[in-house]
């Protein structure tokens, strides 16, 4: 388990999520900020998930009256606070001893939607139970497809609100960094009675992997999926404009733009990049979400002008868990309202409502 929060670290004087990325770094085992921090091959996806928000102008807007901000969205027929939700992120144990129960914890502090791994150290249903805000179930559709349904009516009973099925690992991307550190994946709670799964002596997330990816996934699948629930399926991985126009075929609830925090394939856009085409391709016709490399509130409001329904943050909060536990997960996440709320009062935006391209400096 990760050592006591070290002394040089107070989480009071952490005053943004750079602030609480480098506390992360002294408080986490090596091994463990390798796998977090880590990305694929030579990470250049996972530098231009950011940079490219740098590149992006806001146009700013004077005279407004702002002194009422309104940061409500309807997403999924449901009312969330804002437009920030906690995206998938696994094996959180190794970041703090209360892995996915401190994350409940704090998103339910926070007032914001956590979407659980499947990769989790926690049972989904502990999790559920410890919730006091809106889940949703990140899930693979595996080569046990039995399995599989089982997973999937676990997360109904449990009360989940949705699935979110991760599309962009037919294989698991070169993590090099994660390698060179010798990662060796916890218990994967979600995974016990998958045949292979537990019990291995120090298995590696690439054999770990190869038991619960599928490199036959088709869209007949996802037509399978949601013909076995009443839980409305979002598509998490998807940049390509031609998925998103297949996505819209298939039915789906909705699309997640990612590039799995750029740990699958090294030099493919980043997904603020992909963001716009994805929105024009669908038309509408259902919530478009972006995740990666988001750091500020101005990046929310970026992508927010290019058309997302909402965003996800990953590393930022797992950092705040390393740092502080559930406050620190609190923390990360109202540090993003608040930024997002100040850059909304300086471009004369009002509500979510008002975001449109006509925030964004051409």
């Amino acid at each position: 388990m990760p050592p006591a929060i070290a002394s040089t670290v107070n989480p009071p004087d952490l005053l943004d999520l750079t602030d609480f990325e480098c506390a992360a770094k002294t408080v986490m085992p090596p091994m463990t900020w390798e796998y977090v921090s880590g990305a694929a091959a030579d990470e250049l996806t996972l530098r231009w998930n950011h940079e490219a928000y740098e590149k992006i102008r806001l146009m700013p807007r004077a005279l407004v009256d702002v002194s009422q901000l309104d940061t409500r969205i309807t997403l999924l027929d449901r009312e969330l606070a804002f437009p920030i939700l906690l995206a998938p992120t696994a094996y959180q144990k190794i970041s703090h001893p209360d892995g996915e129960l401190a994350t409940v914890k704090g998103a339910g502090d926070a007032n914001a939607t956590m979407v659980l791994s499947t990769f989790s150290t926690v049972t989904l249903e502990e999790v559920a139970a410890a919730a006091k805000t809106p889940l949703w179930f990140q899930l693979y559709v595996q080569p046990d497809r039995e399995f599989t349904r089982d997973l999937v009516h676990r997360a109904e009973v449990a009360g989940y609100q949705a699935l979110v099925v991760t599309v962009d690992t037919p294989v698991l991307g070169p993590r090099y960094r994660e390698l060179r550190a010798k990662f060796s994946p916890p218990e994967r709670a979600n995974l016990r009675g998958l045949k292979g799964a537990t019990g291995a002596q120090r298995p590696t997330e690439q054999s770990i992997f190869s038991l619960v990816l599928d490199p036959k996934l088709t869209w007949k699948d996802i037509d399978w999926l949601r013909s076995i629930t009443k839980l409305p399926v979002l598509l998490k991985g998807v940049q390509n404009p031609a998925d998103a126009e297949r996505a819209v075929q298939a039915g789906v609830a909705g699309i997640i733009v990612s590039n799995h925090g750029a740990r699958q394939l090294d030099t493919g856009p980043a997904t603020i990049e992909s963001l716009p085409r994805v929105v024009e391709k669908v038309g509408g016709k259902m919530p478009v979400l972006v995740d990666g490399g988001i750091r500020r509130g101005t990046d929310i409001l970026k992508a927010l002008g290019y058309g997302a329904s909402a965003v996800l943050i990953g590393r930022p909060y797992v950092y705040g868990l390393a740092v502080d536990g559930a406050r620190g997960v609190t923390r990360t996440v109202n540090i993003l309202r608040r930024e997002l709320e100040s850059a909304m009062a300086m471009c004369g935006r009002t509500s979510i409502a008002s975001i449109d391209s006509s925030v964004l400096w051409r």
